[in-house]
């Protein structure tokens, strides 16, 4: 007999938790030989849901409940409930239906042929959107950045074995990439395509700062060559300014009485160069921000409460 832990992050998500809690029920009727439990972990809501996990974790001891004592954000919280399970495999999910639950009988399946980790691969459709089109492209160049192949489409949705989850714990990476942790690991994975539904019910709690965060996280995790690229750029830069002026030179000497330099050049020349100058800051600060990230580290969370686990918590950090 075999258990599966099941670790849904949730923030504001009163109108899908029950909805997805029945579901995940109906779900594990079909896969034999095969106890389950499912983790919520609160992010700070500020909606009912804490009211509505209360109540499930008093009807089921199967659901056990984290609640934070605020938002710690999309990254840090579901890495942590992940840490917090005790099944043999972890299926890490999001609250919203977009990580479709009728996969997990397949994940199992995968799981005991014997891979380690089954990924939920999510096909771009021809007439998506721009959004959709954008996040392809940058899997792309993640892709070719990265000093690890990275799998494309792959948003974290999947089941992972238990070894995994013990090698997260000793990774203790204070603000992981989950996506380039898995593919670094170097596990074979078994991939599952599916077209990604809409969300049920409910709006998404991504902003463009949360998903640019994302994006550079991944870049600066796995890869040094913007660092390499700015170098060389300055390079380039440097030797083109420096033919550039010796024409400018020369042309003068030439045509001293009908060629006027005038200072236009001059003005363009000082915004490009300050252009690429904040560029390149930019992108050294970022990877400067990464390093101060985990030299503080800081905790994944810190929890408020936490309900129908093994051994009560006082709610310390962790």
């Amino acid at each position: 007999m075999t258990k599966i832990s099941v670790v849904v992050g949730c923030y504001n998500e009163e109108e899908n938790i029950q909805l997805l809690y029945h579901t995940l029920v109906a779900t594990f009727t079909k896969v034999e030989d095969c106890e389950w439990d499912l983790l919520f972990i609160d992010n700070g809501s500020k909606d009912k849901s804490r009211q509505i996990l209360h109540e499930l974790a008093e009807s089921d001891l199967r659901v056990k409940v984290i609640f934070n004592v605020r938002n710690f954000g999309h990254i840090r919280s579901p890495y942590y409930g992940m840490l917090q399970s005790s099944g043999d495999a972890v299926v890490a999910m999001a609250c919203d239906f977009q990580d479709p639950p009728e996969l997990i009988p397949r994940f199992i399946a995968e799981w005991r042929a014997g891979f380690k980790c089954v990924l939920g691969v999510k096909k771009v459709k021809q007439g998506d959107s721009w959004s959709g089109r954008l996040r392809k492209l940058y899997y792309r160049l993640t892709q070719r950045l990265s000093d690890t192949p990275l799998y494309e489409g792959f948003t974290g949705f999947g089941l992972y074995d238990r070894d995994i989850i013990e090698w997260m714990r000793r990774i203790d990476d204070p603000y992981p990439y989950f996506r380039g942790l898995i593919a670094d690991l170097g596990y074979p994975a078994a991939q599952v395509p599916f077209e990604q539904p809409p969300r049920k019910h409910g709006s998404t709690k991504n902003n463009f700062y949360t998903l640019y965060d994302l994006a550079m996280l991944g870049i600066t995790s796995h890869s040094k060559v913007p660092l390499r690229l700015a170098t060389m750029l300055g390079f380039m830069i440097a030797f083109l300014s420096l033919f550039v002026a010796v024409g400018y030179f020369i042309a003068k000497l030439l045509f001293w009485n009908y060629f006027s330099v005038g200072i236009a050049p001059v003005i363009i020349a000082i915004f490009f160069f300050s252009a690429v100058q904040l560029i390149f800051i930019g992108i050294v600060g970022e990877y400067v921000g990464a390093i101060h990230t985990q030299v503080m580290k800081r905790p994944l969370v810190v929890e408020q409460e936490r309900f129908n686990f093994e051994s009560k918590d006082d709610g310390e950090e962790r």
